[in-house]
C-alpha cells in the first residue's frame, strides 16, 4: 500500500522544528490581537443601542469608546508583536532549510548533481525557499488567529441567539463552494507552473551564459527568440490559469461576506413578532459583520499551503537524494599508489557502460599520462579516483585502501585537481587562491601566487591580491584564471595532483607560463595528466592510451609507438598539426 503523505501544513511544521516555541507564540499573540480587533464592534453596538433606546449621554458613552480605543490599540500592539515573532521564526528556519540543502549538496555525487541543471537548482535555493516566507511567517499565526477568533465571536452570537446565528454564516459555505471549485485543479496546476518557470529560468541562464557565443555567430535574433518564446510561455501560462479561476474568485469573495442578506430581513421578522430584542438584533447585526472577513482572510493563505506542500517536496528531493556514503574515521594510508581494479562505470542517466573493466596501477611520484580519442572515459576516470563518483562495480585503492572506506574530506585532502575550466567564486583573488588551504596565511597564499606565475599580473591590479575576480573570474582572462587555480593547487601541497587538460584553452604565451608553473606544482609528487598535446607527454613514465571506454595498451611513449596503432596515429596527427602550426 502507498504510504500516505502528510498534510502541507504538518510538513511545515515540521520543517519549522527549531522554532516551534516562537511561532507557538506569534499564534497565541495573533488570536488575541484578532480577538481585540472585535472589542470596537462590541463597543460599537452598545453605543447604537443606547442612542436608540435614548439612554445615551457622553458620560455613559466614555467607557465604551475608551474600550473601543483600547482595543484597536490592543490588535496594533499585538498584531504587530507577532508578525515580529513569525517572521524572526521565519528567517531562521529558512537560513537552517537553506544551510541544510547546501551541506547535503555537497555530500551528493556530480552525477546527482548534473542531473538537474543550474537554474533549477537556483530555482528551489534561491526563489522557491524564498517564497516560503510568505507561509511560515504569515499563515501559522495568522491563519490561526482568523480562524479561530471568529468561531469564539460565533459562539457569542449563538449566546444572544442562535437562529441569527445560524443565518449569519449561511453565506459561507456557499462562498466556499465557490473558492473549491477554483482550488480544485491548484496543486496539479501550481506543479505546472514550477516547470514552466524551470523552463523560463534555464532559457535565462543559458542565453546570459552564452551572450558571447550569440554575439560572435550572430545567433542574437534566434536565440532571442528562444527567451522570448520561454518567457511568453511562462505568461501565458499564469494568464490562462487566472482567467480560469476569475468567476469562481468573484463569486466567493462577494458571496462570503453578504452576512446582512439573510440577517436583516429574517431579523426584522424575528424583532416584528417579538422574539428578538432590539438590542440583540443590532448586536448580531454589528457582529456578524465581523465573521466573514478573518474567515477569508484565512481561505487567501490556501493558494500558499497548496504552493509550499509543492515547494517542500523540491526541498525533500534534495535532503532525501541519496548520498556517497564514506566514513567520518580517516584510515592510515599506506604510501599513495593508485590502483583500479575490474572497474566499470555507468552514468545515471545512460544505459552503456562509460568504462568497461578498468584495471592499472599508478605508482607514488611517477608522471602518468591518459590519452585517447574525444569522450573516450578519461576524464571519468580521473574524476572515479577524486571520489566525484561512487563506482558500482570494482574497486579503486589509493595507499592500498579502498576510498569508499575513507571519509570525502581525506581524498580530498590526498588530490588537488585542476580541470581545463576551473571555477572562480565572485571574492578576491586572495580567497579564491586560499580556498586550496583555509588557515593559509597571507604570506602562503602570495608564496603560492609566485610560484604559479601570477604574483607578477596580479601586482599589477589596482587592488592587487584585494582585487573581485568576479562571477565564475569573469573579470580575468583564461590564462590567468588558469595559473590562479594552480596556486591554488600549489598552496594546497597534495601529494596527488591532476590535470585534466588544463592547458586545453590556452594560448601558447600562456601555456609555456602555465607549464612552467605545473612544473613546479608536481615536484616529488603523483602527478596525473589528461592530455590533448602529445608533445607534453613524451617524458611520462606510464602513458594509458583510452579508447571507448578501455585501456587498450599502456607503456612509455616509445613502447607505444611501437605497439599501438592507435597511438601511432594521434602521434602521426598530433606531429602533422605541430609542424602545421610552426610553419
Amino acid at each position: 500500500m502507498e504510504q500516505r503523505k502528510e498534510s502541507p501544513l504538518k510538513r511545515i511544521w515540521l520543517l519549522a522544528k527549531s522554532q516551534h516555541t516562537r511561532l507557538k507564540v506569534s499564534m497565541v499573540l495573533a488570536v488575541l490581537g484578532v480577538a481585540a480587533g472585535f472589542i470596537p464592534y462590541f463597543c460599537a453596538g452598545k453605543i447604537i443601542i443606547m442612542l436608540i433606546e435614548g439612554a445615551a449621554d457622553m458620560k455613559k458613552c466614555i467607557p465604551w469608546l475608551i474600550l473601543a480605543l483600547a482595543g484597536s490599540l490592543g490588535k496594533v500592539l499585538l498584531t504587530s508583536y507577532s508578525i515580529a515573532q513569525s517572521h524572526i521564526a521565519t528567517f531562521a528556519v529558512l537560513a537552517e532549510v537553506r544551510n541544510k540543502c547546501v551541506h547535503k549538496l555537497s555530500n551528493l555525487s556530480m552525477g546527482t548533481l548534473q542531473e538537474q541543471s543550474i537554474g533549477r537548482w537556483k530555482s528551489i535555493l534561491v526563489d522557491q525557499i524564498e517564497s516560503m516566507e510568505k507561509t511560515l511567517a504569515h499563515l501559522l499565526p495568522e491563519m490561526t488567529s482568523n480562524i479561530l477568533a471568529p468561531l469564539v465571536l460565533l459562539a457569542a452570537l449563538f449566546y444572544i441567539d442562535w437562529r441569527l446565528a445560524l443565518i449569519s454564516v449561511v453565506t459561507l459555505p456557499i462562498g466556499m463552494v465557490f473558492m473549491m471549485s477554483t482550488m480544485k485543479t491548484y496543486p496539479e496546476k501550481y506543479k505546472e507552473s514550477v516547470q514552466v518557470g524551470k523552463k523560463m529560468n534555464d532559457s535565462i541562464v543559458e542565453y546570459v551564459n552564452g551572450i558571447e557565443v550569440i554575439k560572435a555567430f550572430n545567433q542574437g535574433k534566434e536565440a532571442y527568440a528562444g527567451y522570448v518564446d520561454a518567457v511568453n510561455a511562462n505568461a501565458g501560462f499564469f494568464y490562462n490559469w487566472m482567467k480560469s479561476a476569475q468567476i469562481g474568485s468573484a463569486c466567493y469573495r462577494n458571496i462570503s461576506p453578504a452576512v446582512l442578506i439573510g440577517v436583516l430581513p429574517l431579523g426584522l421578522a424575528f424583532y416584528m413578532n417579538g422574539s428578538v430584542s432590539s438590542s440583540d438584533f443590532i448586536m448580531v447585526m454589528i457582529l456578524s459583520m465581523g465573521i466573514a472577513g478573518p474567515i477569508m482572510a484565512a481561505s487567501n493563505y490556501v493558494d500558499s499551503l497548496a504552493q509550499t506542500g509543492t515547494i517542500i517536496e523540491s526541498i525533500e528531493t534534495i535532503l532525501n537524494a541519496k548520498e556517497q556514503y564514506h566514513p567520518a574515521e580517516r584510515v592510515k594510508l599506506n604510501g599513495t599508489d593508485i590502483r583500479m581494479e575490474h572497474v566499470s562505470f555507468t552514468y545515471e542517466e545512460e544505459k552503456k557502460n562509460v568504462l568497461n573493466d578498468i584495471s592499472l596501477t599508478i605508482r607514488q611520484g611517477t608522471v602518468n599520462a591518459f590519452v585517447g580519442p574525444s569522450g573516450s572515459g578519461k576524464s571519468t576516470i580521473t574524476k572515479l579516483i577524486a571520489g566525484f563518483w561512487d563506482v558500482e562495480e570494482g574497486n579503486i585503492f589509493i595507499g592500498g585502501k579502498d576510498i569508499r572506506e575513507m571519509p570525502l574530506a581525506q581524498i580530498s585532502d590526498n588530490i588537488a585537481y585542476v580541470s581545463q575550466d576551473n571555477f572562480l567564486f565572485d571574492d578576491s583573488i586572495r580567497e579564491n587562491i586560499r580556498m586550496g588551504r583555509e588557515n593559509a596565511t597571507d604570506r602562503e597564499v602570495e608564496e603560492a601566487a609566485k610560484k604559479a606565475g601570477c604574483d607578477e599580473f596580479i601586482r599589477r591590479l589596482e587592488h592587487g591580491y584585494d582585487t573581485l575576480v568576479g562571477g565564475g573570474g569573469a573579470h580575468l582572462s583564461g590564462g590567468e584564471r588558469q595559473r590562479i587555480a594552480i596556486a591554488r593547487a600549489m598552496l594546497k601541497d597534495a601529494p596527488i595532483v591532476i590535470l585534466d587538460e588544463a592547458t586545453a584553452y590556452i594560448d601558447p604565451e600562456n601555456e609555456a607560463v602555465i607549464q612552467k608553473a605545473i612544473s613546479k606544482l608536481v615536484q616529488g609528487k603523483t602527478l596525473i595528466i589528461i592530455a590533448h598535446r602529445l608533445s607534453t607527454i613524451t617524458g611520462a613514465h606510464q602513458i594509458l592510451l583510452v579508447d571507448q571506454g578501455s585501456i587498450p595498451a599502456k607503456g612509455t611513449h616509445t613502447q607505444l609507438l611501437e605497439e599501438s596503432g592507435l597511438y601511432r596515429k594521434m602521434w602521426e596527427a598530433h606531429i602533422g598539426v605541430k609542424d602545421g602550426e610552426e610553419a
